[in-house]
């Protein structure tokens, strides 16, 4: 339904990976939802996967250059200061240009002269973090932003309100009951039994197919169905057995959330944020490269009982067969950490984010 105040510009600003451009995606649809005469820019760079994706959903793209921080004294951190201060005048121009009201920054390269750019051209901003351990981007643009929003309490990032994680379409409408066996034809399992859902993403995770493979199995024999998404990469071989559904890759994550009970899955932002709002207990195990923010993702779910965590490298077969089939037996032990699951999940970071674009809008 329009809004019966006057139309906005926004600016939304990131990308780079999906954990940036996704959220992004999601507050812009949920704005033009809201007001479909709104015009709604985004800033993104090149190279990011926001130049396939969002001129895919029907978005203006306006780009910046790419413009790392460095990390290290030599001839690209010598050029870093004249290549940054262009970067930030092309934004101001654009803000200039474009009349834009408020501008939202995901992080990523394109919200660091984003941030500062708005702040020159005293335009709003408002920042939102997606990872527990935030980025520099949101760091620096914390610091003097109209509003702060994490997706996961205890963000390290000034002034953060907890707004959760805008989430795509078709998981905040998901009615998983009802499309449970919709989703049990679609991937040839039962919907009367109870599943269990693995998966690591798009490019599967090594660790989790290992351990599956010794313990598939173990998890037959427990009375479950097992629907394995293994990565476009792997070369896993699929028994070919009753109960056991190996899918190289999954296009529809939705059907794959309504037919699961327990999920076992790396713990990226969009993932815990996912299945949190989904109520769907979960054991994360959370990827081992990096700066440990997969950990960080998981530890509020964890805490709240919704979720167990098992390091990357004790991740085995032998550590499913003694921590996951239990679970899989203990009913009442899955009841709580669905209840905690749902306590803990939210499906309205998106309008929690659209409230904090309302409160720091000029009049």
């Amino acid at each position: 339904m329009s809004s019966s105040r006057p139309s906005r510009t926004y600016l939304l600003a990131g990308g780079g990976t999906a954990g940036h451009v996704n959220p992004l995606l999601a507050v812009a649809d949920a704005l033009r939802s809201r007001d479909p005469d709104a015009v709604i820019l985004v800033l993104g760079t090149r190279e990011g996967l926001e130049a396939r994706l969002v001129p895919q959903r029907g978005y203006e793209l306006l780009f910046v250059e790419k413009v790392p921080f460095p990390r290290r004294a030599n001839a690209d951190a010598a050029r870093f200061p004249a290549r940054f201060r262009r970067a930030v005048a092309d934004v101001r121009a654009m803000l200039h240009d474009r009349s834009v009201d408020v501008v939202v920054g995901f992080g990523g390269y394109a919200s660091a002269p984003a941030y500062l750019a708005a702040r020159r051209e005293r335009v709003p901003f408002v920042v939102h973090e997606a990872n527990a351990k935030p980025g520099l981007a949101n760091i620096l643009g914390a610091r003097s932003a109209a509003a702060v929003g994490v997706a996961f309490e205890g963000t390290p990032l000034r002034n953060a309100q907890l707004v959760g994680m805008p989430l795509r379409r078709e998981i905040v409408d998901l009615d998983r009951a009802a499309t449970r066996a919709e989703a049990a034809d679609h991937f040839g399992l039962d919907a009367e039994r109870p599943t269990l859902l693995v998966f690591g993403g798009s490019l599967g995770a090594q660790r989790l197919n290992e351990a599956l493979a010794g313990a598939w199995q173990d998890v037959l024999d427990a009375g479950w169905q097992l629907l394995h998404v293994t990565g476009e990469r792997s070369d896993l071989p699929d028994p070919e057995v009753p109960g056991y559904a190996l899918r190289r890759y999954v296009d529809r994550m939705d059907l794959a959330f309504a037919l699961s009970d327990l999920v076992v899955a790396r713990s990226g932002a969009a993932t815990v944020s996912e299945i949190s709002a989904l109520g769907i207990p979960a054991v994360y195990v959370p990827y081992a490269v990096g700066n440990g923010e997969q950990a960080l993702n998981a530890a509020s779910a964890v805490a709240a009982g919704a979720a167990l965590l098992i390091p990357d490298a004790d991740f085995t077969a032998d550590r499913v067969r003694s921590e996951v089939i239990p679970l899989l037996r203990d009913g009442r032990a899955r009841a709580t950490m669905t209840d905690a699951a749902t306590r803990t999940g939210t499906r309205e970071g998106a309008e929690n984010v659209l409230a904090l674009i309302d409160s720091v809008e000029r009049p």
